[in-house]
């Protein structure tokens, strides 16, 4: 058994993997964070009718950028944006911030993936898409992103297994202030303006800078997984309006 824990806590420093420990859990004492993103491992598949106005939309794609991020990241998810109703997403991206349908994205992207605030209502919902409306044009926060990639490097060092959240916390906001710099909120990019959304309608997620939280963040933000930073409330899984499956085992021994 102190094999396996080794083995785990080793891997889990290699890819800069947070955890909560908990030593009066009835299970197991440390979680380490969900990478898992499949409908069959607990999900489901849901229409675009399940969506309210406010729920953020998680998403991946088969195109070189995506999968780079995905690298960086060490995550499922590459993309965050946020549904404001009529069938409608707004979102930030390389031209910068913009309204389109809904279908567009899903067929643009190869995983979408839906959660939702638990305390969203209404009013949430219209200052969300109020903001959404009036950022249509504003540019793409190009050096933030930049800046982004040599952060999701050295911030797993705060990450490492057994570190006490509060540690890790105040760590990669120290990693985060000294590598990313003084705040700007004139610019997006696409889970900064998701969280600027947010705490523009009066329910912030997280305390942390939205320039901080790339959509891996956002993911491990969800109920039973271990955020990198502290939230304020985990967000509640809605599902997936839609999911490209794996290869089959021998096709990906194949690719090998």
């Amino acid at each position: 058994m102190r094999g396996l824990i080794v083995s785990l806590a080793a891997a889990a420093l290699a890819a800069g993997c947070a955890t909560r420990v908990d030593p009066a859990a009835g299970g197991a004492p440390v979680a380490f964070q969900r990478p898992a993103l499949d409908p069959t491992n607990g999900g489901a598949l849901v229409a675009a009718d399940a969506l309210r106005a406010g729920d953020i939309l998680l998403s991946a794609a088969d195109a070189p950028t995506s999968v780079g991020i995905r690298v960086f990241t060490l995550a499922p998810v590459s993309h965050a944006a946020l549904y404001v109703g009529d069938a409608r997403v707004a979102e930030a991206v390389g031209s910068g911030v913009r309204l389109r349908a809904l279908d567009a994205v899903l067929a643009e992207e190869s995983v979408v993936v839906a959660f939702r605030h638990p305390a969203l209502g209404a009013e949430h919902a219209e200052r969300i898409a109020a903001f959404a409306a009036e950022s249509v044009g504003k540019p793409y926060d190009h050096v933030g992103v930049l800046l982004h990639a040599p952060f999701s490097l050295q911030r797993r060092v705060c990450e490492v297994p057994l570190v006490p959240e509060g540690v890790r916390d105040a760590c990669i906001r120290g990693v985060a202030t000294i590598q990313l710099g003084a705040a700007a909120n004139d610019r997006f990019f696409c889970s900064q303006f998701v969280l600027e959304a947010y705490r523009r309608a009066g329910l912030p997620i997280t305390d942390a800078d939205p320039r901080w939280v790339s959509p891996a963040d956002l993911l491990h933000m969800r109920e039973g997984d271990v955020p990198s930073v502290r939230v304020r409330t985990a967000l509640v899984y809605v599902g997936h309006l839609k999911f490209a499956p794996a290869p089959p085992a021998r096709e990906t021994a194949a690719l090998d």
